[in-house]
């Protein structure tokens, strides 16, 4: 099998020059892949960051809320800037084919990550909404699905980190061409974007989130540490997992 940190190309890009057809072609799935590493990047920083509050969620549920909300702008860049290259993959783009799909194990984990990540930030947000006193069965679908996210997402960062930073760097220090150059600014703009984007919603969100502030501070009964010792038993079991088959 493969290994998971192959996810290079299945069919090499090629020898193509960068003028004509061929070269807007290949300076799209370039610009594709950084626009997708930059966003990464940001939701690496801002998920470590939530994952970071959950052991005290009685002193920082506010951070919780407020980086939680945050993420879902990158989160939706990550998204459209993947789903798009699936798009054009499968629909026969030639510069896409010839780039290649990630490895097999990758794009089994893919749609199980995208469905978790889903349920995690959806039901984290339903929460929100509900309160304390009525959120039915959204903690425990919250609680549950961050457990299976985590070492999916594990896997996922496994697999990509080595990658991230040289795309980021490349994308301002290698020479590149015009059109990678012009749509450089571009790709900021928009991971920006979305960051401003999600801000403000986390802003606008966050007096919503007060009557959960209030219930964790003073009867609330607080399952982060839980979660995290069960997280990192089942996430160091599938990254074990993950590195083994590597071998076979």
């Amino acid at each position: 099998m493969k290994s998971l940190r192959d996810n290079e190309s299945v069919h090499p890009l090629g020898s193509t020059g960068m003028d004509g057809e061929n070269g807007e072609g290949r300076s799209g799935v370039i610009g594709n892949e950084r626009l997708t590493a930059l966003a990464g990047a940001v939701l690496l920083v801002l998920i470590v960051v939530e994952l970071v509050t959950v052991p005290n969620l009685r002193a920082l549920l506010s951070v919780h809320v407020l980086v939680g909300v945050l993420l879902a702008g990158p989160l939706a860049v990550k998204l459209g800037s993947t789903g798009y290259r699936f798009l054009r993959y499968y629909t026969g783009s030639p510069a896409y084919v010839r780039k290649g799909p990630p490895s097999l194990p990758l794009r089994v984990l893919a749609p199980l990550l995208l469905a978790t990540t889903l349920v995690v930030i959806g039901s984290g947000i339903g929460l929100v909404v509900t309160g304390p006193l009525h959120p039915g069965p959204l903690l425990l679908v919250h609680g549950m699905s961050t457990l299976l996210w985590l070492p999916l997402i594990a896997i996922h960062v496994f697999a990509y980190l080595w990658r991230v930073p040289r795309l980021v760097a490349d994308d301002w220090s290698k020479p590149s061409s015009r059109s990678l150059q012009k749509a450089r600014g571009l790709r900021l703009g928009v991971n920006l974007s979305a960051l401003l984007v999600g801000a403000l919603a986390a802003i606008l969100v966050l007096p919503i989130a007060a009557p959960w502030i209030t219930w964790i501070t003073t009867t609330g009964n607080v399952p982060g540490p839980f979660l995290i010792i069960a997280g990192l038993l089942v996430t160091a079991l599938a990254l074990l997992a993950a590195q083994l088959l590597r071998w076979r």
